[in-house]
């Protein structure tokens, strides 16, 4: 074991007077030594990237980014190179089954690094049973008789220059099909996908977008809980809207972030170029945040994706879903930078949408808290971090678990609560309030009870021919709404027209609006296709008539 990766590993995230010397040494003796195992060749990567996130210096900024520019000529990294697969260390290849538009898009990329992992197919019998449909119809008398397995065809069917994953892709994507049908068969593959090292393919070693001038860390790093209505308070120092070809290259930090990782993200992988915003939070600490396409967007809640960012760094994402003044967070922190400074970004992810959306409520789901079989989030205590903070469970069951869980703290203050205490915590939601409780809001309203209702009104009025309904009902909305000519919308807001014909037709009574309270929810589904998705929150929880309409089939029984 190497003694000066220990002691590296020992003061790297200690901040102050003296300290930045000895990393620098510590990095120079390790520059040029042959680590021995897989073990510490990932280790001594964690501290690299740590240490670009969090430098201390410029000099020693600098020595950090060199021995990562050339981290993956290492001999011990090619020795250990099989050992460290999915570790998304530059110089080793990824495994996963990634969602269909990732795939697509590592194909685009990387068309010569992406293969099919054939000892990890375990679908193979229904990729042979659709194989046909990714021939010419010219070529099914082999395909009915000849006796080749399925990788032989399809080693003799791709062109010379092409890779078994990539002509798989490309197939797909010619298939004569919905794109809705093309990837619900390809998802129903569960093809395992190779992604072979090359000089740039996605890796955490080179994860970096410059963002101007770097923040060095001078003293020891926040690990307190942050008052958090404090923190709500604020605005964030700035929030800067992304101009389409940057942007572009902050949805591919974004998606490499997941990649390297083993991981996928619809709010990344179906990300819109047109809704992406930079939070700045100070001192370095910033979040790219990601809209989605007007396509793939929910039906009512507006999704967000974010990845966050120190000094340029990724360092984590989450994903927040908003509506009536109100969101559902997931907050993810990667690997290196787990354990510092958890509560005070955090609090800044909620700060920053607070401003974006207008929320007032935020709400946290089990699988967050360590429910679900998230068995890292239960043994890590999520569920007591976010009670800390201000977090508090609605459901009866939980407040009794939780109150007997504090008596037993305050009788004994070293108790813990167990793994099956845990668990019966982590079952439902946790809730944070800005003024008075409310009970509109997400992860209380049922929408499922508003599809339930569109369902009904589609199966009364036209059965099958649900198409046609559709068209019909858009008509109605048109006369309702006082909308004629759609003339000069974009594709996305004529999308979203169509879209909310059978939910305004579900509304109960709203025929009988005021005009002005018809035009203007006009105008909020208008922005659900727009360019932001955001304008569309600000529009819906600012319409309280609809917000009472919509409150009023959610909380209707089905």
């Amino acid at each position: 074991m190497s003694a000066p990766l220990r002691e590296l590993e020992r003061i790297h995230r200690s901040y102050g007077p003296g300290l930045a010397e000895p990393k620098a040494a510590l990095l120079d003796q390790l520059a040029s030594r042959r680590l021995p195992t897989a073990s510490a060749v990932r280790r001594f990567h964690e501290v690299l990237c740590f240490l670009r996130a969090y430098p201390d210096s410029a000099d020693l900024l600098a020595r950090v980014e060199r021995l990562l520019a050339s981290f993956a000529r290492r001999p011990d990294l090619r020795r250990h190179a099989t050992a460290l697969q999915d570790s998304g260390i530059a110089g080793t290849p990824t495994f996963y089954s990634f969602f269909h538009p990732t795939a697509q898009w590592l194909a685009q990329r990387w068309p010569k690094q992406l293969t099919v992992s054939w000892p990890d197919l375990e679908r193979a019998d229904r990729l042979e049973d659709i194989l046909h449909l990714l021939a010419l119809y010219a070529e099914t008398p082999g395909l009915d008789e000849a006796p080749l397995s399925l990788r032989e065809w399809v080693r003799r069917m791709k062109g010379a220059d092409e890779t078994d994953g990539t002509f798989l892709l490309l197939r797909m994507a010619a298939l004569r099909a919905d794109v809705w049908v093309r990837e619900s068969v390809f998802e129903d593959l569960g093809i395992m996908f190779k992604l072979s090292a090359g000089p740039d393919t996605p890796s955490r070693t080179h994860a970096h977008l410059p963002r101007g001038r770097n923040h060095f860390v001078s003293g020891p790093l926040s690990g307190g809980r942050p008052d958090l209505d404090r923190v709500l308070r604020k605005r964030p120092p700035g929030v800067t809207s992304v101009p389409p070809a940057e942007a572009s290259r902050m949805i591919d930090l974004a998606r490499e972030a997941m990649v390297s990782r083993g991981r996928d993200l619809d709010a990344f992988a179906y990300a819109s170029p047109d809704d992406v915003r930079v939070v700045d939070a100070g001192d370095g600490l910033e979040f790219v945040v990601i809209g989605m396409i007007p396509e793939r967007r929910l039906l009512l809640e507006s999704v967000y994706g974010y990845l966050t960012l120190r000094n340029g760094v990724p360092t984590g994402y989450g994903v927040v879903s908003g509506l009536f003044h109100s969101a559902e967070v997931a907050y993810n922190v990667f690997d290196p930078f787990r354990g510092v400074e958890a509560a005070h970004v955090y609090g800044q992810v909620l700060a920053a949408f607070r401003h974006l959306l207008g929320c007032t409520a935020f709400a946290i789901y089990p699988y967050q808290l360590g429910g679900e079989g998230n068995t890292e989030g239960l043994r890590s205590g999520a569920w007591w971090f976010y009670q800390k903070l201000g977090f508090r469970p609605r459901a009866p069951e939980t407040v009794t678990l939780m109150r007997e869980e504090l008596a037993r703290m305050r009788r004994r203050p070293a108790h813990r609560s167990s793994l099956a205490t845990l668990r019966r915590l982590a079952a439902h939601n946790l809730y944070h309030h800005i003024g008075r409780p409310r009970e509109d809001v997400m992860g209380v309203l049922p929408f499922a009870n508003v599809g339930l209702a569109v369902t009904d009104l589609l199966g009364r009025r036209f059965g099958s021919d649900r198409e046609a309904g559709e068209k019909i009902l858009e008509r109605e909305m048109a006369g309702i709404l006082g909308q004629g000519s759609r003339r000069g919308w974009t594709a996305g807001e004529r999308l979203w027209f169509s879209r909310w014909a059978p939910v305004v037709a579900a509304l109960p009574g709203v025929a009988d609006w005021p005009l002005a309270d018809r035009k203007a929810l006009g105008a909020v589904i208008r922005a659900k296709g727009g360019r932001r998705e955001s304008d569309f929150v600000r529009a819906f929880d600012g319409h309280r008539r609809l917000r009472r309409a919509i409150r009023a089939l959610a909380t209707t029984v089905g």
